[in-house]
């Protein structure tokens, strides 16, 4: 039998994340994550309550996600999907393409000149790079590394590879520019974790990382709530394989599917329900972090 906690403070509540990994029950840390998507401090105590009623040491942290997820939908759609942004981004796959286009997307609002796919040449080999930027004289490598499970870390193997590759293009790259002429920069993009060993490693060689909250200051998370920029995989009033088509036309944004309004009837989507996405779409363009 399950042994509830009624209260979530009168027991140490242990809960089960995506790696396994077991950790303390933190109800400010879910009551910040619904205050994050737009809940009010009345619907978010709410929906507290209703979660206190469902613990029991040993719940999945999935399970209590669930819970709150269906609270928000019922009450508004775009505060859902803002909720869901981890889960959507994972839905940038199965193959990491989408998620490379979503990255330029992000360089290209910071004011980045940003190609896609590139094959660049070092100076010993030819490399595939999923993103080049450049601004200023700030020129950047990015391999993204994407993964569909929560609980997938980056190791140490993957910047210390990254780092080889990066040292060979730019070397070519000094040859080509001249010392001095521009700053160059190796990054690694990844949306869930990075290893401690591979977070030391970086910062040794200075390779720079992105995931989902890292750097603290401005990870992933962060970086999409200040820009607004939100993939099409957030939108709960899309179907699964009507985001798959997006996504497939190179449609990776809401911000971009209000601009293309069209596309939703070309790929067979009623008028009326083309009215409630755009909605849906144009909320979430409207949002961003002061």
């Amino acid at each position: 039998m399950k042994n509830k906690n009624r209260s979530a403070g009168s027991k140490m509540i242990e809960v089960v994340k995506a790696n396994g990994e077991r950790e303390i029950y933190r109800e400010k840390k879910l009551a910040d994550s619904l205050k994050k998507a737009g809940a009010s401090d009345a619907f978010t105590k709410r929906i507290l309550r209703e979660i206190d009623d469902l613990l029991y040491d040993g719940i999945s942290t999935r399970e209590i996600y669930r819970k709150a997820f269906r609270l928000l939908k019922s009450h508004s759609r775009a505060m859902a999907s803002r909720y869901e942004l981890k889960k959507s981004i994972m839905a940038l796959g199965p193959a990491g393409y989408p998620f490379e286009k979503f990255i330029g997307e992000l360089l290209r609002s910071q004011g980045f000149r940003v190609r896609t796919g590139v094959l660049v040449e070092g100076h010993c080999v030819t490399h595939e790079i999923d993103v080049i930027a450049e601004k200023n004289s700030e020129q950047r490598m990015i391999e993204c590394k994407f993964h569909q499970q929560a609980g997938n870390i980056c190791n140490v193997k993957i910047p210390l590879y990254i780092q080889s590759r990066f040292l060979d293009i730019k070397k070519k790259w000094e040859e080509q520019d001249g010392p001095g002429e521009k700053h160059y920069e190796g990054w690694v993009v990844n949306n869930t974790r990075f290893s401690e060993d591979a977070i030391q490693y970086a910062r040794c060689v200075g390779l720079q990382l992105l995931s989902w909250d890292y750097p603290p200051e401005n990870g992933l998370k962060k970086q999409i709530s200040y820009s607004g920029l939100y993939p099409v995989t957030c939108l709960t009033s899309l179907r699964k394989s009507e985001k798959k088509e997006l996504l497939h036309r190179d449609l990776v944004l809401c911000r971009q599917l209000c601009e293309k309004p069209e596309i939703l009837r070309e790929i067979g989507i009623s008028e009326a329900r083309s009215r409630n996405i755009l909605d849906d779409a144009e909320a979430l363009c409207l949002t961003m972090e002061g």
